[in-house]
């Protein structure tokens, strides 16, 4: 786990078992950190360490001041390690998780959308971030799209192999049909000699045979939002948050939001309810029937009926 260059043989049956479980590039490097971290406090190899000290560095997080989503991150990959790799369950059972608090995302007003993709700095940003907001794509969704994947005949869009991989199918809007149109005809072609038009990158980056980076995408996001003088803390997934929580201010079905954002438990999407701020200002309250001025009873007629 050292950081020379040479390979170490724990690291690497490490990263054969994370390549056998075909766990994504961006979890085998986070899973890697983690236990190059626990081996710099241990000062000594991993597969040394005894349950007591596999405690304490748990402690030692906690005191260091890192919050509570990075503690257990780290403590994800140091559990693969003892798991997996070196099949020490005695130490992966001394390995414990902390309850994450539960946080409204943030979500902006239809509003504040609008005036994001009308400043956005160029033909691109606005064709990308109008792609993230009208059909609710995560930023490495948007940024890996192919000519293919856009079907004009059936107005659809195909996700491939996204998160959990997955493929799915997102709507297409005729207004992110037309942008695309325009940035295909402008769009940069330096790199797409020998490549089947469905194949070729819908933004493609600086480098040959690959698209945008998300951190790229990351920047034209905050310079459009920087424009629209929102001064809130926000991210480029904001605009997904907001696309899931319009929709269900909307009255569309939360299922329908369920798949159309890929999420496998529909607890995930139903976090949304607790931003939606349009279905909860018509939320009428118990208050409000106490003002309410009361009805008078009808009289009941006691009185015997005459004797026939």
């Amino acid at each position: 786990m050292s950081d020379t260059k040479t390979v170490s043989p724990l690291r690497q049956r490490m990263i054969e078992d994370m390549a056998a479980r075909k766990l994504n590039p961006h979890t085998q490097h986070g899973h890697i950190s983690s236990c190059k971290r626990f081996a710099a406090w241990l000062k000594r190899s991993p597969d040394t360490a005894t349950p007591d000290e596999v405690r304490r560095f748990q402690l030692h997080l906690i005191e260091s001041g890192a919050s509570i989503c990075n503690r257990n991150r780290i403590m994800t990959g140091v559990r693969f390690l003892f798991r997996v790799t070196l099949r020490r369950h005695d130490l992966a059972a001394e390995v414990w998780h902390i309850k994450e608090p539960q946080k409204l995302p943030p979500v902006l007003s239809r509003e504040e959308v609008k005036r994001v993709l009308i400043l956005a700095t160029s033909l691109q940003a606005r064709a990308m971030l109008t792609l993230a907001y009208g059909c609710g794509l995560r930023a490495g969704e948007v940024v890996r799209l192919r000519a293919g994947d856009i079907d004009s005949e059936q107005m659809i869009i195909r996700i491939v192999q996204s998160k959990g991989l997955k493929d799915r199918h997102v709507m297409l809007p005729a207004e992110v049909l037309d942008l695309l149109r325009q940035w295909w005809k402008a769009r940069p072609t330096a790199y797409d000699a020998g490549l089947a038009p469905e194949q070729r990158w819908l933004f493609p980056g600086r480098s040959k045979r690959r698209p945008l980076t998300t951190r790229q995408f990351g920047r034209l996001f905050k310079q459009a939002a920087k424009a629209a003088g929102l001064r809130k803390t926000l991210s480029l997934h904001t605009l997904r948050h907001s696309f899931a929580t319009h929709l269900l201010e909307r009255g569309t079905d939360i299922r329908v939001i369920q798949a159309l954002l890929g999420h496998e438990k529909l607890e995930t999407t139903a976090r949304y309810t607790r931003v939606a701020t349009g279905m909860i200002s018509k939320i009428e309250s118990p208050l409000d029937g106490l003002s309410a001025p009361r009805r008078k009873r009808a009289r009941r007629d006691t009185e015997e009926p005459p004797a026939a």
